[in-house]
């Protein structure tokens, strides 16, 4: 990797009244703490896959498993066959009308009740429910006219074999669409529908995540180093095609919920002193973030350290990385990081670093509502750990942003607290 600068540290750099400084290490003490974690990791993943058959080291996948529901799961398709299904779909639409039957299309639900939780494969999936839209339907004509429409623009998108953001698709039509959010759920029936996943249909959404630290790809052919591109950071391509030839001499990647901690981060090099990759969403997970985050777990075989808020959004956050979204459970093979860490802010941190009472904040009762819905979930439940930290947090009724920790001082972040965090391992 270029520019492998690294600023040595001693206990005796840190300020004297910052809380822990007196139980935190050396930077090449917690490195060796570090390399033998991850030394660790990849044995035990290595055993874990077994080495009878070279079967045996695939990724588990639903075709695996005997689940009493039959599932749906879309796949990445070429531009032909996009095309081919559409086109397989409008003639089948043609025939019903001649036939003096009107059309419908089936659209595969997307409701909560269709929704399973696959414990096998830590991740949520879609049931294989569908539902009729009518066009002779009072209640249905509008959204059966929507679909219609953007699968005659995903066609046109085929045929000319470029790509548009879903604010371009939008306003292709606003007076039908009269709102994008109308636009994008149906963009998102539709790759239901066809069987593909949603980039297969050449709409990306428009440039959101950052990524910074030690990592090189290639962008459309164009090599990217992410150690010089300044506190900015690269902007996540939204067409994780065009992304490649991904290098890095990275210890883990750092999974940030926020714009504000990123931006702590990338400006004090924390990527320099420890080893890692740092990414971030700026809040709530888009697709390319997601898609980029797999790309680099999955090839570069490194762990994922998330840092989200101590409230309820927040591991609600990490829940979406980690084990997928309903509204897009039918693409969470795709969109979905295994085996992520919370690595903190924790509501069992709020003591532990003695984070003041005036930098807390009191949970509202959709909070309440939220965290107690949380821990419902199959995928909280699997982590006695999670199910701990939430607890705590709902008989608290505290939340705190990571920002809190700047009550020690700005750069307690990357002074003390994650690397005191990596030195003890402290992540569940």
């Amino acid at each position: 990797m270029a520019d492998k600068k690294k600023r040595k540290r001693s206990k005796d750099d840190q300020p004297e009244d910052l809380p822990f400084k007196s139980i935190l290490e050396s930077d090449d003490v917690i490195l060796k703490v570090l390399k033998s974690y991850i030394s660790s990791a990849l044995t035990t993943a290595a055993g874990g896959n077994g080495a009878s058959s070279s079967s045996s080291s695939k990724p588990l996948t639903l075709a695996d498993l005997s689940l009493s529901s039959s599932c749906r799961e879309v796949a990445d398709l070429p531009r032909s066959s996009v095309q081919t299904a559409i086109e397989t779909v409008i003639v089948q639409i043609a025939r019903s009308i001649l036939a003096g039957d009107g059309f419908s299309f089936s659209v595969p639900s997307r409701a909560a009740s269709n929704q399973l939780y696959v414990p096998e494969l830590d991740r949520i999936v879609l049931k294989d429910k569908s539902t009729i839209r009518p066009f002779a339907s009072v209640s249905s004509v509008r959204k059966t006219t929507i679909t219609t429409r953007i699968l005659s623009l995903i066609h046109q998108l085929c045929l000319k074999d470029i790509h548009v953001t879903k604010r371009d698709l939008f306003y292709t039509d606003v007076k039908l669409f009269q709102d994008q959010t109308q636009s994008d759920a149906v963009l998102d029936d539709v790759s239901c529908m066809l069987g593909c996943t949603r980039s297969s249909l050449n709409v990306i959404a428009s440039e959101k995540g950052v990524v910074v630290g030690r990592l090189i790809f290639s962008d459309n052919e164009d090599m990217i180093d992410c150690t010089k591109m300044g506190i900015g950071g690269k902007a996540i391509p939204p067409n994780i095609d065009r992304v490649g030839d991904m290098q890095s001499d990275a210890m883990f990647i750092l999974l940030v919920e926020k714009d504000a901690a990123y931006m702590r981060l990338a400006e004090d090099r924390f990527y320099n002193r420890f080893p890692c990759i740092i990414v971030t969403a700026k809040g709530q997970p888009d697709v390319a973030t997601r898609l980029f985050l797999r790309k680099m777990k999955m090839e570069l075989k490194l762990p994922v350290l998330a840092l989200v808020d101590s409230d309820p959004y927040g591991l609600k956050i990490l829940s979406v990385y980690g084990c997928g979204s309903k509204n897009m459970s039918y693409d969470s093979a795709n969109l979905t990081t295994p085996d992520i860490k919370w690595l903190g802010v924790r509501p069992s941190d709020l003591d532990k670093y003695k984070i003041p009472e005036q930098c807390r904040l009191p949970m509202t009762e959709q909070d309440i509502k939220t965290g107690k819905d949380m821990l419902e979930e199959d995928f909280v439940k699997k982590n006695p750990g999670w199910v701990e930290e939430l607890n705590l947090m709902v008989k608290t009724k505290q939340k705190a942003e990571i920002q809190a920790l700047s009550s020690f001082g700005f750069q307690y972040l990357t002074e003390v607290y994650l690397p005191l965090k990596l030195q003890q391992q402290d992540w569940l």
